[in-house]
C-alpha cells in the first residue's frame, strides 16, 4: 500500500497565488475570439470581454494575466494599440499565423479585461525591436499619476488614473525570437532597459522579471547572473525581482510533437515522463540562483510551460490549435504539484495559453464555450492559493511506464489553507491500476472531508457537442478513521481532498 504522510505542524512556505497564473499572447485565437469579440459582437460581453469566459475564469480564480506575449511581444509596438480604434494601425502578425493585427484589443482593453478578471497584471516589454524610450513610455503611460504629456494621453484616451502594473517582463525570450542574444549581452540589455522602468507609485512597485532560460539551459542562468550580479548589481531590491522560465512538454520532438487526442498508452507514459522533468529543471535552475541569491529574493517564474501538440487538423498551422484530453489533466496536476513543492523558489507560473491555444483551459467556437480538463484541475487547485505548503511525501510507490520513460505512479502536495482547512492534490499516472493510499497526520482528526475528482478514458476530452465528458465530481471512494483517511485512487484520476 502507498502512505501518504502529513506533518501539518511543519509549514515550509507560503504558495504564491500567482503560480495558478495564465498566458495570453496575441496568437491564434485566444485574445480575438476567446478573451475578447468586441462591444458590438452578439455575444454576450462587458466592454467587449466575452462574459462567459471571464465568469468561467474568475471561478476558477485565475490570479495573474501575462500579456501580449511571447514572440509577439517582441514585435508589438503599444501606441498601435491606443486611441480610436478606427485610427489604431494594423500590422501582419508574423509570428502566428500572418493573419492581420488591428489592433482592437491594447493596453486598455489588456486592464479592462484585468479589472473584469480581479487579476493582477504581468506585461512582457519590447526589448527584440523596441527601444528604450518606447519602454519608458509605455511605463509613464499606464502608470504615471502627475503632469506629463503622456499621461495626458492616457486621460484623453478616456483612463484619468494610472493602472497598477504589478510584473513587468523586461523582453521575452531573448535567446531566440526575441533577439537571438547572448546571456552576457542581455545582461547588459537588461541593465539598460530596466533602468527605465521607473515605479512611480511607491506604494506599488513594479516587479521586473529578466528573460531567464529554456527549459535545460543551465549555462543561460549562470552566465546571467554571473554577469547581472557582478557587474550591474550589487543589490537586488529595484532592479531585478526574478527571472523567467520556459519549459514545453512534447511527447516527440519540435518536428512532429504528436497528435493530441490520437496518442498511444506508450506515448502517455512519454509525454507524463517528459512532464515530470520539470522538478528537475526547476531545481537545477534553483541551485546556480543559490549561488547568487541564498536568501532566496528572487522569484523563479515559469510564465510558459504546458502541453504542445500538433494543431487540429484543418486549423491554421500558425494557430496552434489543440484539443485538451485527461492526458492535459494529469500534465496540469504534475506541474502545479511541482510549482506547490517549489513554492520557496517558484512564485508565479503561467500555462499557455489561456484559451483556443495549446494546453488551454477554455475553448470557444462562436457562441459555444467549452470547459477543458485542464480547466478542472486548476478549480479544483485553486485552494492552493495563498496556503502554506506542507511537509508531506509519498512512500511505497511503484512505477509505471516504459522502457526509460518510468514515471511515480502517484505524485502529491499539501497545502494548509488559512482557515486550517488542509488540502491534499493526488494524481494516478497509472493507465489501468487503482492504488490504494493511507493517509495519515501527526494530531490532526478529520471532523469534515470533502473530496473532488477529474477522471475518464485516456483519450476523454470535451467538445462542442459534449461538453460534460470530462468535469469535476464528488469523490466518495475513502473513509477517515481518526488521524487516517483511506483513499482509493483511481487510474487517471486528479483528486483534491479537503480536510478540517
Amino acid at each position: 500500500m502507498i502512505r501518504l504522510t502529513i506533518h501539518e505542524n511543519e509549514k515550509k512556505g507560503n504558495i504564491s497565488p500567482e503560480i495558478y497564473g495564465h498566458f495570453s499572447e496575441h496568437l491564434g485565437r485566444c485574445i480575438y475570439e476567446g478573451l475578447f469579440v468586441g462591444e458590438d459582437s452578439q455575444i454576450p460581453n462587458k466592454a467587449g470581454m466575452r462574459s462567459d469566459v471571464v465568469e468561467a475564469l474568475k471561478d476558477m480564480k485565475l490570479p495573474v494575466l501575462r500579456w501580449p506575449g511571447g514572440c509577439f511581444a517582441d514585435e508589438y509596438h503599444w501606441k498601435d494599440g491606443i486611441g480610436p480604434k478606427e485610427n489604431r494601425k494594423r500590422m501582419v502578425n508574423t509570428n502566428w499565423g500572418g493573419v492581420v493585427e488591428d489592433n482592437s484589443f491594447g493596453t486598455h482593453e489588456y486592464f479592462e479585461l484585468c479589472d473584469q478578471l480581479g487579476c493582477k497584471t504581468y506585461i512582457n516589454g519590447n526589448v527584440g525591436s523596441g527601444t528604450v524610450q518606447e519602454m519608458a513610455e509605455w511605463i509613464e503611460y499606464m502608470t504615471f499619476d502627475g503632469e506629463s504629456p503622456l499621461a495626458n494621453e492616457r486621460r484623453k484616451n478616456g483612463h484619468d488614473k494610472p493602472w497598477r502594473v504589478d510584473y513587468f517582463g523586461v523582453g521575452n525570450e531573448n535567446w531566440g525570437c526575441g533577439g537571438n542574444m547572448h546571456p552576457e549581452y542581455y545582461a547588459d540589455v537588461y541593465r539598460r532597459y530596466q533602468s527605465f522602468v521607473k515605479s512611480y507609485d511607491k506604494d506599488n512597485p513594479i516587479n521586473r522579471i529578466a528573460c531567464g532560460p529554456s527549459d535545460f539551459d543551465y549555462d543561460w542562468t549562470e552566465k546571467l547572473l554571473n554577469r547581472l550580479f557582478t557587474r550591474c548589481f550589487d543589490h537586488l531590491h529595484g532592479n531585478l525581482e526574478g527571472i523567467s522560465l520556459h519549459y514545453y512538454t512534447l511527447p516527440h520532438d519540435w518536428d512532429h510533437k504528436g497528435d493530441a487526442v490520437k496518442f498511444t498508452e506508450d506515448e502517455w507514459y512519454i509525454t507524463l515522463n517528459k512532464t515530470l522533468k520539470m522538478d528537475e529543471i526547476i531545481t537545477k535552475h534553483s541551485n546556480i540562483m543559490d549561488k547568487y541569491d541564498p536568501k532566496k529574493i528572487l522569484a523563479l517564474i515559469v510564465d510558459e510551460w504546458g502541453c504542445w501538440f500538433d494543431v487540429e487538423e484543418g486549423t491554421n498551422p500558425g494557430f496552434l490549435y489543440q484539443q485538451n484530453t485527461m492526458r492535459d489533466a494529469l500534465v496540469a496536476g504534475i506541474n502545479l504539484n511541482i510549482f506547490n513543492k517549489h513554492c520557496d523558489r517558484v512564485r508565479m507560473a503561467n500555462i499557455a495559453q489561456t484559451v483556443n491555444v495549446l494546453q488551454s483551459v477554455i475553448l470557444t467556437e462562436g457562441k459555444k464555450m467549452v470547459l477543458t480538463p485542464t480547466y478542472h484541475v486548476f478549480r479544483m487547485f485553486k485552494h492552493h492559493q495563498d496556503s502554506q505548503l506542507l511537509n508531506s511525501f509519498l512512500t511505497g510507490v511503484n512505477e509505471a511506464g516504459i522502457d526509460e520513460y518510468k514515471v511515480p505512479e502517484v505524485t502529491e502536495s499539501v497545502s494548509m489553507s488559512k482557515d486550517g482547512t488542509v488540502n491534499i492534490t493526488l494524481n494516478n499516472l497509472t493507465l489501468d491500476s487503482d492504488k490504494e493510499i493511507d493517509i495519515s497526520f501527526d494530531e490532526l482528526k478529520a471532523k469534515d472531508i470533502e473530496a473532488f475528482i477529474v477522471t475518464g478514458a485516456m483519450d476523454a476530452h470535451n467538445t462542442f457537442d459534449d461538453a460534460e465528458v470530462v468535469t469535476t465530481k464528488e469523490f466518495k471512494g475513502l473513509e477517515a478513521d481518526g488521524k487516517n483517511i483511506k483513499v482509493n485512487l483511481p487510474a487517471r484520476s486528479v483528486v483534491l481532498i479537503r480536510v478540517k
